[in-house]
């Protein structure tokens, strides 16, 4: 098949551009040709709360990514949508994560449908957003509209997506494994690159840092925890950049007297460091307030890595409580709680779990249903 893959790519950085990419080879490896189109303006700076939205990794050599989309130039939808429509791919693979990209990729899909020929399948991140905003469900009909299919990667998105569509084939897929970034290494080794102590426990937040990821409940937590636990061999090593001010976490740490519990690496992660932080950890905490399904969670899988989530969302679904790690509230004292457990039990109380539910996480699996949906 011919197919094309529309969303971020190289050299915009971050989980889907990581996921675009690792799609792309997936369908390659099973014999198709495959090109990914991907934005020239992604967001304008009123909606990028990071420092950069670009990479610094060198260019992928082995994939064909075209950048060529202008999320706020309808000039640019039209001239894509009919080279699209021209080159006639038998599939288009789209993400859609936020309702401002409705308008311009709807704009496409309509322009590339009138071939009569390629089908097209949606994997969608959110339907609802986690931030909302004026226009959202209109953007998000409009963007529906032209998609032969859907794939959702939890119950939450599919039962968000049926608020705008009951009648398109839509299917469920665990995320696939993020097994782009490496194999295992060591907890030594990993700790050694970071400079992190052998001796601590160490839990490991990471990831974007927003509102509803939920960071201050974490930060409570370990005050309770602090005060609690009379050993001093742990921290929480926090790994990701903030998306929004970071002033009132700054605060909150002072406040709770909890800087000596604390590793802080506030920036983004490349994908060339991501394993290290993964493997040097003992634990992955994901406190969050709420949420659709987590891109760090089949992260912990590969380089298994024990996970303390929040019963919201998608989150408990994929986390089996006491057999890939422990399942709490969205509250300071319940993440206490399980971090408390966690480390009583040890990371390899939970190691039979993670190597079988990791089995679930499949690249084959995606891209079969996928192909399955296009067929129909």
């Amino acid at each position: 098949m011919n197919i094309i893959i529309i969303g971020p790519a190289h050299p915009l950085r971050g989980g889907l551009a990581s996921f675009n990419e690792r799609l792309a080879r997936a369908f390659m490896q099973e014999g198709n040709e495959v090109s990914i189109y991907t934005f020239s303006l992604q967001y304008p700076n009123f909606l990028f709360p990071g420092t950069t939205q670009y990479s610094t990794e060198p260019v992928p050599a082995d994939l064909n990514i075209k950048v060529c989309i202008n999320s706020v130039n309808p000039f640019n939808w039209i001239k894509t949508g009919n080279a699209l429509k021209k080159i006639k791919p038998d599939l288009i693979v789209v993400r859609y994560w936020l309702p401002f990209m409705g308008p311009a990729l709807g704009t496409i899909l309509r322009r590339v449908k009138k071939n009569k020929h390629t089908k097209v399948i949606c994997i969608a991140d959110n339907v609802i957003p986690h931030e909302k905003r004026p226009g959202d469900n209109f953007f998000t009909k409009y963007f529906i509209k032209p998609v032969d299919g859907f794939v959702t990667m939890s119950e939450k998105v599919m039962s968000d997506l049926r608020h705008f569509t009951s009648s398109k084939p839509a299917r469920i897929v665990l995320h696939p494994l993020y097994d782009n970034f490496g194999e295992k290494i060591s907890k030594e080794e990993a700790r050694q690159h970071l400079n992190i102590s052998n001796k601590d426990f160490i839990y490991l937040f990471f990831g974007f840092i927003r509102a509803y990821k939920g960071l201050d409940l974490l930060l409570n937590a370990i005050k309770i925890l602090k005060d609690k636990e009379q050993q001093t061999n742990w921290k929480v090593l926090v790994a990701g950049e903030y998306y929004e001010d970071k002033t009132q976490y700054e605060q909150l740490i002072k406040e709770l007297g909890i800087e000596d519990r604390l590793l802080l690496k506030t920036d983004f992660i490349p994908d060339s460091e991501v394993r290290n932080y993964l493997c040097s950890s003992d634990c992955v905490v994901q406190p969050y307030r709420n949420a659709t399904q987590s891109g760090v969670t089949p992260l912990a899988y590969h380089f298994e890595i024990p996970m303390i989530v929040t019963n919201v969302g998608g989150l408990p679904s994929l986390v089996p409580h006491r057999k890939a790690g422990l399942v709490c509230n969205p509250d300071a004292s319940s993440i206490a709680n399980a971090m408390e457990e966690m480390k009583q039990k040890g990371k390899d109380a939970f190691i039979n779990g993670l190597k079988e539910e990791k089995q679930k996480y499949s690249w084959p699996i995606l891209t079969k249903t996928i192909r399955e949906l296009a067929a129909l």
